[in-house]
């Protein structure tokens, strides 16, 4: 049974923003709320203005679904809640709290992460264990598959991030797994394979996705001063993506050998 503390019940979530009637990031229409704070420092990030740990609205749990269930009606039946960032893993009490309290309103759950604060170390592992009875659904971002690419562009290891994936495989929880394609940096074909070899260990993934690079978030970098590393970087055209698609399995729906749907 999970924990309901009273810190817990209590806790506030630092909130960048939300979207409403998001499409992108969960199945359905989806009300995705996006928290503060990141460790990560991709180099391509869209949202640095999601960085910073502090400057956001502080809205309990209650007060986050309460908001949420407003838009009910445009979920049907496969819409739901997606909990985004920044890093939504750092706000793991808030996250757990929300979820747990949509669960009970049938509401459908999508966590959506890149997986930088897990470790199987207490107090935060037990959290996890809480947080994936009521996540239906995990959208894991896979950066880069080596980790010495991977700390280059993120300046994070992604060695934990990789175990995170197998912990979600082996609790038997759905996971769709993301690749954001950068020209130049993880559109290696050698690492694309190495890639899809990691993801047929996993029993659970339902979906990969490659997104592709673009420059729509660079204006945030300069409104907030960082300088953008990746100027002379084009997204990538429609043949770099398919090729992409294709080292990873993904041709069309039900593709991917031995998974269960991928486009």
């Amino acid at each position: 049974m999970l924990s309901q503390e009273p810190a817990m019940r209590e806790c506030k979530g630092n909130i960048h923003s939300v979207e409403s009637f998001g499409s992108a990031d969960g199945p359905g229409v989806r009300y995705i709320v996006f928290l503060k704070g990141c460790n990560m420092r991709c180099r391509y990030c869209h949202n640095p203005d999601t960085w910073a740990k502090e400057g956001g609205e502080q809205l309990t749990p209650e007060e986050t679904l309460k908001k949420a269930l407003r838009y009910r009606n445009y979920w049907k039946n496969n819409g739901g809640i997606t909990v985004s960032g920044g890093e939504a893993l750092l706000q793991i009490d808030f996250v757990t709290e929300l979820f747990r309290l949509a669960k009970e309103k049938g509401v459908h759950t999508c966590l959506d992460t890149s997986g930088n604060p897990f470790t199987r170390e207490e107090a935060f592992y037990s959290k996890f264990e809480e947080l994936m009875q009521v996540t239906d659904l995990f959208l894991l971002d896979i950066k880069h598959i080596d980790d010495d690419m991977h700390r280059k562009l993120t300046g994070q290891t992604n060695v934990n991030i990789l175990d995170m994936a197998r912990c979600l495989s082996d609790y038997g929880k759905a996971m769709w797994i993301r690749h954001v394609l950068v020209p130049g940096f993880t559109d290696d074909e050698d690492q694309l394979r190495r890639l899809r070899s990691f993801i047929d260990t996993l029993k659970t993934v339902e979906r990969v996705e490659v997104l592709p690079y673009h420059t729509l978030g660079v204006f945030k970098w300069k409104e907030l001063g960082i300088p953008y590393t990746l100027e002379e970087v084009q997204p990538p055209s429609a043949e770099q993506i398919r090729r992409a698609k294709e080292l990873l399995g993904i041709t069309h729906i039900g593709s991917y050998p031995g998974q269960m749907q991928y486009n």
